[in-house]
This record gives structure tokens, C-alpha cells and sequence, in this order.
């Protein structure tokens, strides 16, 4: 399969829309550290409703503070784990909530705005249209998506439901993932020789990827990183007993904290092992040095990764190799897409 260059690359137009996309991606981004954050600070249930208007404005006096404080007080959080709390206390996960949902916000007005002058100015090409809609689409889900996985822990629950927290955790990787690929369509790549199977095999990577994403999502929701301390073996055995106690079976992968760290350390080694095969063989495929060289970057942001993760999990989950194994996978999940969009090649400006 051969990709034909374009000879727009310079288009000015093209370049403060590839940028503007760019620094989406980047907020997207640093909204994923920040939510890692608050789930590991437990501040995820502080705010306990949604306005998404006056939501904005945090409280501004003792006051408006008191009665936040108070409204968290009714939730069983605070009742069954955080009862004597002080304001002070309160004030600090507060603060991380706050800000998450801030950014949120501050995410919306940075896409909307030069959107909308992108689109009335004429800017936008036809065919870039219904993709900037899709991913403004996917941005507003994933706000009500963030509500839905808070509203699972204000009822009969002392934290979000892990399902609703992996969902969120991962549409949030796909958008930023989906910003990447669309900016990365504005370039114009050199011609390619490439094959199906390649194109194919890296799908494989970037969906084991999002799959692993997800799995990390449950591990975070069920705060099973913080037993099991140890590598390479866990529980004293490489495959530990107790994996599927519960009926039907498959349940103990959302659910049973045992099952759900080992899941996530055995898509790791599938995903390390596949990204290793697959650099080793496009190393003997006919292709450009820069499609070898993308091949064995992901093999090596992957081990980087890997090796972040078992950091994290011997020192018992700290705060910051904790969020830095949350970035590493936005770094992994972003080499693969620019090995996937170098494959395909560049759209151009003007295809979008």
C-alpha cells in the first residue's frame, strides 16, 4: 500500500488548527493526571452535585464553605470513613475536585471557541467538520460520564463504582487519543510502503492498550494495587490461588481485587511481548528507517511503562509514580497512534 504525499504541508491554515488540536491533546492530558490525582487523594465525592454553570465558582466565604462541608457530610463516605473530618481537611479534597472539574470546563471553552471561529471564518474544511463535532460530542460525553461515575458513590457506597471509573478513565484516553490522530491527519507524510498485516498488527497494540487502560481503571477503583506488593511473583506464586471464588467466574475480573491486579499484570506482559515480536519483525520488513525506528518506540515506551508500573506497585501505590505510571500510558497510547498515523499517512488540510 503506497501513500502519496501532499503538497500542502505548509498551509498556514492547516498549522493553527494541527496546534490549537495539539493543545487540546495536552489538556486532555494533563485532566487524566489530575483526575489520577483526585481518585488517589479520595477527593473524587467532595463536590456532591453537578452544576455544570455555577459549578465554576468555588465557595468564597466561611460560610458557602460550611455548607459544602455540610452537604458532604450526608454522603456514607464521610459517615463510614471520613467522620470527624475537619474543614481543613475538607478544604483539601475539595480543591482537587474543583479543579478537575475546572479544567473540564476550561477544556470546553478552549475547543469550543476556536472551533466556532475556525467553522464561521470558512477555516474548517468540509471534510474536518463532522470529525471536530465527533470529538466535541465525545468531550460533553465524557463530562456526563464523570457525573455518572461520582452519583455511584453518594448512595450506599463509600467510593464510585470501579466500572463507572474504568469507563471514564478510558473514553477519557480515546479522546485524547482521537484529538492525536485528527491533528497528526492535517500532515502530509512522506510516501509510504506499507502492508495490511502492519497496519493491522498495530490496531492489535493501541486496542490491548485501551484494553489495559481499562483494567488499570479497575485496579484504581478498587484500590487493588495496595495489596499484592510484591513482583515477580504475587501472593507468593507467578499464577497466585484464590483468583475465582466468586460465581459466575467471569465476575471475579471487575470484582475480586486478587483477580483484577493479576489480570492487569498479565495483559502487561501480552502487550510487552506483542510490541517486542512486532518491532523484531517490522525490523526485517522492506520499510522506511522511521517506520522501524516508530516500531521499536513503542516497544520502548511500553517497557518504560512496564517498569513505572511494577515501581508503583512495590513502593505500594505512591502519589507520584502513581500519576506517573497514569502519564506513561498517555505517552504509550500517543507513540502509538503517531506509528499508526505514519502507516496510514497524512490526510492533508484540505481531505481534513
Amino acid at each position: 500500500m503506497i501513500h502519496t504525499p501532499h503538497s500542502n504541508a505548509a498551509n498556514p491554515k492547516s498549522f493553527w488548527i494541527e496546534l490549537w488540536l495539539y493543545l487540546i491533546a495536552i489538556m486532555i492530558a494533563a485532566m487524566v493526571i489530575v483526575g489520577g490525582a483526585t481518585r488517589l487523594t479520595d477527593s473524587g465525592l467532595s463536590i456532591t452535585e453537578w452544576q455544570p454553570i455555577m459549578g465554576a465558582i468555588p465557595p468564597l466565604g466561611h460560610e458557602d464553605w460550611q455548607n459544602s462541608f455540610e452537604k458532604y457530610r450526608q454522603i456514607p463516605e464521610y459517615q463510614l470513613v471520613n467522620k470527624g473530618m475537619s474543614l481543613e481537611e475538607f478544604k483539601f479534597i475539595f480543591w482537587w475536585e474543583w479543579g478537575h472539574r475546572f479544567l473540564g470546563r476550561i477544556i470546553g471553552l478552549v475547543f469550543f471557541i476556536p472551533a466556532a471561529i475556525f467553522w464561521i471564518s470558512g477555516v474548517l474544511p468540509s471534510s474536518l467538520k463532522p470529525k471536530i463535532v465527533g470529538l466535541f460530542i465525545l468531550g460533553g460525553l465524557q463530562g456526563v460520564v464523570g457525573w455518572w461515575m461520582v452519583a455511584s458513590g453518594l448512595v450506599d457506597r463509600v467510593d464510585v463504582s470501579q466500572y463507572r471509573l474504568a469507563i471514564h478513565l478510558t473514553l477519557a484516553c480515546f479522546l485524547f487519543a482521537a484529538t492525536l490522530w485528527v491533528a497528526l491527519g492535517l500532515r502530509d507524510f512522506k510516501t509510504q510502503k506499507t502492508t495490511p498485516f502492519m497496519m493491522n498488527a498495530g490496531l492489535i497494540l493501541l486496542t490491548l492498550t485501551f484494553i489495559q487502560i481499562f483494567a488499570g481503571g479497575l485496579v484504581a477503583g478498587m484500590d487493588a494495587g495496595l495489596a499484592y506488593n510484591t513482583w515477580p511473583l504475587m501472593d507468593g506464586a507467578f499464577i497466585p490461588s484464590g483468583l475465582w471464588p466468586q460465581a459466575p467466574f467471569w465476575l471475579n475480573m471487575f470484582e475480586n481485587p486478587k483477580t483484577v491486579q493479576f489480570d492487569h499484570r498479565m495483559l502487561a506482559y501480552v502487550l510487552w511481548g506483542l510490541a517486542l515480536l512486532h518491532a523484531l519483525w517490522v525490523s526485517f520488513k522492506p520499510v522506511t528507517l522511521k517506520l522501524k525506528a516508530l516500531a521499536w518506540l513503542v516497544f520502548v515506551v511500553l517497557s518504560v511503562q512496564a517498569k513505572l508500573g511494577i515501581m508503583t506497585l512495590l513502593l505500594a501505590i505512591p502519589l507520584d509514580l502513581a500519576l506517573y505510571h497514569q502519564f506513561g500510558a498517555l505517552i504509550v497510547l500517543a507513540v502509538i497512534v503517531l506509528y499508526l498515523r505514519q502507516l496510514k499517512g497524512g490526510a492533508g488540510f484540505m481531505q481534513g
